[in-house]
């Protein structure tokens, strides 16, 4: 017989965990991965598959001038050399915001305006446990945006050291387990530390209810509909868990009041502190909550079925509001859905008693099994998927209208690789064929067209009747944007795809010739240029005085007007996303997997998010949400102020173009020639429709229209 490992034998109390109180319990916020935001370590990209790059450095700022507040210098944090992590210069200047701070109580709860760390300001209390409290907070590092986090407490009263040994090494199981976690339903983790005999996690705040206060809330019952949606989420992010690697994680809990909706109407699964890294034929103590367990948890043996378990007790208490916590163990056949709930199909009932199987072996084998069930349901009509593989985390509805049709088509005679310019009824369009077009943007027809020397791969800019853009043959070119005649033209020493951005009367453009150039409006005089390290492909974008771009050698700079240099951030490769800046950050993709957002003062990362390959595509902003693509093959919509996935959409191929948002819609392309139109809110698909070219450049919608170009030579004009 296998000796049962020690630390396994002291993990937990033997007796099972009873839940003695029916109140609502808002929870919290757990995790994604364990980081301190503003640390000098969170300029490193997380350790991935990208490729080596000989000399690259971390990702680093660095501060070029000091702001005119008091300031304090600040040493770098020690680097653990083991991590394999080279250290990064810290930055000369920093803003610091103080705050007259609370001292932490010696025991009970923790008052408001407390602050612990010097950075996290309780705010209030969200709920309590036998062995601490979660808080809502607001994290002060961010003094231009209202950044709310959850904290959770942890005390530890316990006297025999083998105790409080065992709860210190759960909660920060806890925390390491999160830190691993990357799934749009399970909240981020940003901070874990400890102040005398309390530890802390600082968590993603969710704004939401649990599903038991939800519960308690509703007269009456559920739709089965609403149940069913929300079972295909639990099973995305338990096959998420189930498939981790090396090992799987079974959550081992899971239970109405550990399940939040979320504002956006998404669940959001919490309360990791009694998951466990799954090894097979491990044996140890009973942990879970009665009622919801299955049989196997009460002998100590936690696998992943035992989810499976936990999920079909969640399931049958949402429909038929028998609690099982005050009914005998394992009675769910007693008690069927149907003689509380008469109005839920007979087909999801069975899908339900396959989970609540005594033998571990008469369930459903897999998460993935169990959501192919739930799809295949009258009920589940309008939800993610179709029966088949299980899709990536994030995956969102489906609802195809084969009825779209272009309004117009224009035939170029080379491809259109750029974004497209409107003005006054024209629609203007660069092309490969060395052409810039003005085509009308009712029926399509030509107009005037301005030729150059070399192909135009850069999105034109209008202002004061001049259509302003570049080309590779190394010239920026003004043009009538009534008639085409050349206004002026000014060389550069490379070739162009950086696109233009006109303010203050100049125009701003960067060329591969490692230049940033800012060109006076109507004379097309050069005002004056910023040397880079890298080729500027990037449209610099200028607001608050300040111009920000990229270039290829992973910079992205602050310019003020007069080119001083305010920042520089580094990231590890090229820069090809396009800048964007919004209240107070700045947001680009980078060649590194990594989508920033770069406080717009210092040029410190706010936050960080890692898609699965390089980002091309550039940003664009509706509320609080950013809207990206990835060549990884998927769409993004990230909470703007923290970095978290609000939905991802699952595409046919790399996504590089730039999309536009038009209403609650969002449009967008990808590189088979799919477009595609979701609903901004949730993902959901509208309509998609295969054009013969890949889409690449920035999309364009005026007046209800949305207006494209591809590499089958064509623009397109479709109904918004």
């Amino acid at each position: 017989m296998e000796k049962q490992p020690e630390d396994e034998k002291k993990e937990s109390n033997p007796s099972v965990d009873r839940d003695r109180s029916l109140e609502t319990r808002q929870i919290r916020g757990l995790s994604q991965r364990l980081r301190r935001p503003l640390s000098l370590e969170s300029n490193l990209p997380p350790e991935g598959p990208f490729p080596a790059q000989g000399g690259s450095e971390a990702p680093a700022t660095r501060l070029i001038s000091e702001s005119a507040a008091p300031v304090e210098k600040l040493s770098a944090p020690p680097v653990d050399a083991s991590a394999g992590i080279a250290p990064v210069a810290a930055p000369e200047t920093r803003q610091i915001h103080r705050e007259p701070q609370k001292p932490v109580p010696a025991e009970g709860l923790l008052l408001e305006g407390t602050l612990l760390q010097g950075r996290y300001k309780i705010l209030g209390v969200i709920g309590v446990g036998g062995m601490g409290a979660v808080y809502r907070a607001q994290d002060l590092r961010f003094a231009n945006v209202q950044r709310f986090c959850a904290v959770k407490e942890m005390i530890n009263a316990a006297t025999d050291p083998q105790v409080r040994q065992m709860i210190v090494r759960n909660f920060e199981r806890e925390a390491s387990i999160l830190a691993t976690l990357s799934h749009p339903a399970i909240p981020q983790v940003y901070d874990f530390f400890t102040e005398g005999s309390r530890s802390y996690l600082v968590l993603e705040y969710v704004s939401g209810k649990d599903l038991e206060a939800l519960l308690a809330d509703t007269e009456g019952f559920f739709s089965e509909a609403t149940v069913v949606d929300w079972a295909v989420q639990l099973c995305d992010v338990l096959s998420y868990l189930h498939n981790n690697k090396p090992k799987p994680i079974v959550f081992r809990d899971l239970k109405p009041s550990n399940i939040m909706l979320d504002d956006h109407g998404r669940i959001r699964l919490v309360d990791f502190g009694i998951a466990k890294l799954f090894q097979s034929g491990e044996k140890g103590t009973m942990i879970g909550t009665e009622g919801y367990s299955p049989p196997e948890q009460y002998r100590g043996i936690a696998e992943p079925r035992c989810d499976i378990y936990a999920l079909g007790a969640t399931l049958h208490h949402l429909l038929s509001k028998q609690d099982p916590r005050l009914e005998p163990p394992f009675s769910f056949h007693e008690r069927p859905i149907h003689k509380t709930n008469p109005t839920v199909s007979r087909e999801l009932i069975e899908v339900i008693n396959r989970c609540l199987e005594y033998d571990i072996n008469k369930r459903w084998n897999t998460a993935e099994e169990l959501k192919r069930a739930l799809l295949a349901l009258p009920s589940a009509r309008g939800l993610s998927g179709t029966v088949g593989p299980s899709p990536r985390a994030g995956e969102t509805a489906a609802f195809i209208d084969s009825t779209i049709k272009p309004l117009w088509r224009f035939a170029c005679e080379d491809e259109v690789r750029a974004g497209l310019a409107f003005y006054e009824g024209l629609v203007l369009v660069p092309s490969y064929d060395n052409n810039l077009y003005a085509i009308e943007s009712e029926n399509g027809e030509f107009v005037w067209k301005y030729p150059t020397e070399g192909g135009i791969g850069t999105t034109p800019c209008v202002a004061e009747g001049l259509v302003v853009f570049g080309s590779t043959d190394g010239v920026v070119y003004a043009v009538n944007a009534r008639n085409g005649r050349l206004a002026w033209s000014m060389p550069t020493k490379g070739r162009i795809y950086s696109s233009p951005q006109v303010a203050y009367g100049h125009v701003f453009i960067g060329s591969d010739d490692h230049n940033l150039y800012a060109i006076h409006l109507g004379s097309g005089r050069k005002v004056w240029n910023f040397a880079t390290d890298g080729q500027v492909r990037t449209r610099p974008f200028i607001e608050e005085n300040l111009i920000i771009f990229a270039d290829t050698e992973g910079n992205c700079y602050a310019l003020g007007l007069n080119r001083e240099n305010k920042w520089r951030f580094r990231a590890r490769r090229a820069f090809m996303s396009s800048p964007l800046m919004y209240k107070g950050l700045v947001l680009l993709g980078s060649m590194d997997w990594n989508f920033y957002a770069l406080d717009n003062r210092s040029g410190w990362v706010v936050w960080r998010y890692r898609t699965g390959g390089p980002v091309v595509s550039s940003p664009v902003i509706l509320q609080r949400t950013v809207f990206f693509g990835s060549t990884d093959g998927a769409f993004y919509a990230l909470d703007v102020n923290e970095g978290r996935v609000v939905w991802r959409y699952e595409c046919e191929s790399k996504v590089t173009c730039t999309a536009a948002v038009y209403g609650d819609r969002v449009y967008f392309g990808d590189i088979e020639g799919n477009l595609y139109c979701l609903d901004a809110q949730n993902g959901g698909l509208r309509w998609r429709y295969k054009l013969d070219g890949a889409i690449a450049g920035t999309l364009l919608v005026v007046d209800g229209v949305l207006y494209l170009g591809a590499t089958d030579n064509a623009v397109y004009a479709f109904p918004a």
